[in-house]
């Protein structure tokens, strides 16, 4: 049974309200509108109540009054999660963005931060100590959806993905307990949020190993979209240092000023550098990005770490329609080259992209199992993800994503990325995880055997 908003009365709320210190946000006060919206807007919810938390103690009052009432528990970190789950129609939201703290200790290369942390307020900490881990692509990010999928990001292919970079974590699971895990205690629950998404309980914090990376040659290259840049581009991957971050990104020209405006609007493509190595070997990689194929226009240079989180924020701000689809590769076939081809000169819009993230290096240095996160044979991750400004014109796009997924099939492996995928990819979830479906569900049963983190792709007890 669920319990919705309008049988939800004064008395429960003034219960869960004693027992919490943060803001507690209802239908009819002011700000409900506000505290119930997410990034995506292609999810529209109406939560009974929103608990804004400051501290552990919030946590666990708001997990164990969602239990105790039997009520949908969403939890909200960053609040990017395509699907949705921070949000719930009639449940209770655990809303972590005001836990935001982290603390880095330089000694020992190590960070902890809150549950609610963005990417840019990790970075932000961590690069006043020359320091950084392996994050997202768009600052805004939280850091807990995108650790628990297994996170990649622009330093993976040097230091592995961010759930590579967990070295233990403080839970709130579904009894209200308080557990802290690592590789010497409860090791099987890190080894499960290692990948294995928000199954497992609501994170009050991550504490990351952290590696010598301060400043970085980082930006966009444009491109024509042409199946020879593609293909140099799998070449760059194949033979260059793993301290090179490229992301490929296939879509149409934005309205940047270092892009000749007659490419604006139009089918291109790019490559997103991050350079971590020495500063002097800068022009060799400026050199092998332009021996991909004829620039149509570059913003390539030093900046720090964090800013390169930053270069897809104004393209992507809260509010537009999201819909996604992920694949992994082993390789780059021509035949999916082919497909980038097709389906990216009928890109529905600016904000709309395709991007494929290297996968190689640091993170095949980790086995299949020693994470949830089990495509450590994958070379590639490819992220489809039309993006529109009303609902109606993306749900008119669905089926772009749609084809364009299909047609990858048969150069894909048989899962994909949790984090890129959408609500009506649940049925691909034992795909996704492969050999380790069945480690994760004795964990689930384990750790939640009522299923009350189930707002995400969920692994059933």
């Amino acid at each position: 049974m669920t319990t919705y908003a309008s049988s939800l009365d004064d008395t429960l709320v003034e219960r869960l309200q004693a027992a919490a210190h943060g803001e507690i946000v209802r239908p009819g006060d002011p700000d409900y509108d506000e505290a119930r919206t997410v990034y995506n807007a292609m999810h529209d919810k109406r939560p009974a109540v929103v608990v804004r938390a400051v501290d552990v103690g919030d946590m666990v009052a708001t997990v164990n009054f969602a239990r105790e009432q039997d009520m949908l528990l969403a939890v909200r970190g960053g609040s990017h999660s395509v699907t949705g789950s921070g949000t719930c129609d009639g449940g209770v939201v655990l809303d972590l963005g005001r836990m935001r703290g982290v603390r880095v200790d330089p000694q020992t290369r190590t960070a902890r931060a809150e549950g609610g942390c963005t990417w840019a307020d990790f970075n932000h900490a961590t690069h006043a100590f020359g320091l950084a881990t392996t994050g997202g692509v768009v600052s805004t990010t939280g850091i807990g959806g995108l650790t628990t999928g297994g996170g990649m990001g622009h330093l993976a292919r040097s230091c592995g993905l961010a759930c590579d970079n967990l070295i233990s974590a403080d839970v709130i699971t579904a009894d209200g307990s308080f557990v802290t895990c690592s590789e010497e205690r409860n090791a099987d629950l890190l080894w499960a949020l290692r990948g294995g998404g928000g199954n497992f309980g609501a994170v009050a914090s991550f504490e990351y190993r952290l590696h010598p990376v301060a400043d970085i040659l980082g930006g966009p290259t444009f491109y024509p979209l042409d199946g020879d840049v593609i293909r140099r581009y799998r070449e760059l991957i194949a033979d260059s240092d793993e301290k090179l971050g490229a992301l490929l990104v296939v879509g149409l020209g934005p309205p940047v000023p270092f892009l000749p405006e007659r490419w604006h609007g139009r089918p291109l493509c790019a490559v997103v550098a991050c350079w971590s190595g020495p500063e002097e070997e800068d022009d060799q990689v400026r050199a092998r990005l332009a021996g991909l194929g004829p620039v149509l226009g570059q913003y390539v240079e030093r900046m720090p770490y964090p800013v390169i989180n930053t270069l897809f924020d104004e393209e992507l701000p809260p509010g537009l329609f999201h819909y996604w689809k992920g694949t992994f590769s082993r390789g780059m076939a021509d035949g999916a080259i082919d497909v980038y081809l097709e389906y990216g000169a009928t890109t529905p819009t600016i904000q709309s992209s395709t991007v494929i993230f290297p996968i190689d290096g640091a993170c095949h240095r980790v086995g299949p199992e020693d994470t949830a996160f089990a495509y450590r044979d994958a070379g590639f991750s490819t992220a489809i993800g039309p993006a529109l400004l009303t609902r109606a014109d993306c749900e008119a796009n669905i089926g772009w994503a749609r084809g364009f997924a299909a047609a990858l099939e048969p150069h894909s492996l048989e899962g994909g990325y949790v984090n890129f995928m959408d609500n009506d990819d649940q049925v691909r979830v034992r795909a996704n995880y492969r050999q380790n479906y069945d480690r994760l569900t004795e964990i689930k049963r384990h750790y939640d055997p009522g299923n009350l983190f189930r707002l995400n792709h969920n692994i059933a007890p």
